[in-house]
């Protein structure tokens, strides 16, 4: 990756929580809550996921990391977390906050990484060998679908809500 794409990169990665937030702003409580189905995720539960994967995801493993050599990745069930956490009967925007404080963390960290920094490895335990550069592309991928979820997920509230009201 070249060093202007690892800079967008990081831009992405640092504009994702205003993004969010924008996404969920103007939503009411009962519609924050809404789920289409049972198998998807509502607003609450989306923000709650991208809270705790970057906690106990992003940011463990971009420590560890840069501190171990070639230390193993635990995986993160995102779907069994939200059932034992009760993601829907959070507050969004205290999770929405804890969000957005770990991502300053982790941008901060990744915005003076050095080339060979992003070039140490961990094992992903079910995918193998992975580049601190990859999982960093990992993140933007993942934010990308959640703020496809949520932009989803707006337009399915809209047409849930105007049948009620039409």
């Amino acid at each position: 990756m070249t060093e202007p794409e690892l800079g967008e990169l990081i831009n992405f990665l640092a504009a994702t929580p205003a993004a969010v937030r924008k996404l969920a702003e103007s939503l009411s409580e009962s519609e924050t809550r809404w789920k289409p189905d049972e198998s998807e995720f509502s607003v609450v539960e989306n923000i709650c996921h991208l809270r705790d994967i970057e906690l106990e995801g992003y940011t463990a493993r971009i420590h560890r990391m840069l501190s171990e050599d070639q230390p193993i990745l635990a995986d993160i069930d995102g779907t069994r977390l939200a059932h034992e956490r009760r993601y829907n009967e959070q507050e969004l925007n205290v999770a929405l906050d804890a969000f957005t404080q770990a991502r300053e963390w982790n941008v901060r960290t990744i915005r003076n990484l050095s080339s060979e920094q992003l070039e140490r490895t961990g094992m992903f335990e079910q995918t193998g060998s992975i580049t601190l550069e990859k999982l960093l592309q990992l993140m933007r991928e993942h934010d990308e679908a959640h703020l496809q979820e949520l932009n989803t997920l707006r337009g399915k509230l809209a047409a849930h809500y105007s049948t009620l009201t039409g």
